[in-house]
């Protein structure tokens, strides 16, 4: 697998999923050159002068890019590399809380088993979508609990995991206000009240499969809209959600579905969205699909029996 180009570059999150990438760096490393390659560790970094450290040079001399972190890590790299220009196989490792979108590429859990069937496995054409100009390669989410992430100190989100998250949105329900929402898609239309508005490239957030009939390469998003007024709309869905009783070729009563390339979305107030767990743009909206947009190493699939 490395014939031409011997260089990785490794992004990574030292304090993500429990600093499990730090522990296990050197047989990361070693793992890597015994495959030939000469792996280049790089601590992420949000701020502007961090960018040439983290993509600089990318578009010559390295085979992939291998990250690891949460859907924000990956939000962050894959709009660095879109501003760019930059077209070069990409690899996850699962280090985040949540890893939602990791999690619907079959990557293992472990740090090495997953460089294992990285460094084994084939490459996969990937949609990822786009809001008001913004790359997102999970979802993108507003209404009750969605901005959860965002208000979850990474401390707690360290301690104690995605459980952080639920106990943390629980504050959301007694301040929650109706969405007045207006979609125009060239799947489908809808104008109503909602409880919570997704568009998802993946199938989870905060590890609950709640788009669990999307597909990543499928050169469509998911748009996923729960009615009602009050969340207390949301309780028959969610009853039929988590016990999975509602069939697994459609979706419980009171979501409302629309598969689409694109979309254009407006709301009756001012909401906080969310963009892969991170803050995203204020309405009116404009969203994409770009389909087969990242070239991910994956593990090979196992062989049909």
């Amino acid at each position: 697998m490395a014939e031409e180009t011997h260089k990785v570059r490794f992004i990574y999150n030292p304090n993500a999923g429990h600093k499990k990438i730090v522990s296990n760096l050197e047989a990361i490393s070693a793992l890597y050159s015994g495959y030939g390659y000469v792996l280049e560790p790089v601590e992420i970094g949000f701020a502007p002068e961090d960018v040439d450290r983290l993509v600089g040079g990318l578009e010559t001399g390295y085979h992939h890019l291998l990250m690891a972190g949460g859907d924000g890590t990956i939000n962050h790299i894959v709009n660095l590399l879109k501003s760019r220009g930059i077209d070069i196989p990409l690899a996850m490792l699962r280090a985040g809380t949540a890893n939602d979108f990791t999690s619907v590429l079959g990557i293992p859990a472990d740090p090495v088993r997953a460089c294992e069937g990285i460094l084994n496995g084939e490459v996969r054409n990937i949609d990822i979508g786009s809001v008001n100009g913004r790359y997102f390669v999970n979802v993108f989410s507003c209404g009750l609990f969605t901005d959860t992430s965002q208000k979850t100190p990474d401390f707690l989100k360290n301690t104690f995991g995605k459980v952080a998250y639920y106990f943390n949105g629980l504050a959301d329900i007694p301040r929650f206000r109706k969405i007045g929402l207006k979609l125009e898609t060239d799947g489908g239309t809808f104008d109503g009240n909602a409880v919570v508005f997704f568009v998802f490239n993946g199938r989870t957030a905060g590890k609950l499969p709640i788009a669990y009939l999307s597909e990543v390469d499928d050169g469509k998003l998911d748009v996923l809209v729960v009615k009602g007024n009050t969340p207390v709309n949301l309780l028959p869905t969610a009853i039929k959600y988590l016990p999975r009783k509602w069939r697994n070729d459609e979706y419980p009563p009171g979501v409302v579905h629309i598969r689409c390339a694109s979309l254009r979305a407006e709301a009756s107030r001012d909401l906080h969205t969310d963009v892969d767990g991170q803050p995203g743009p204020e309405f009116p909206i404009e969203v994409k699909c770009h389909p087969g947009a990242l070239r991910i190493l994956v593990p090979k699939a196992p062989e049909a029996k």
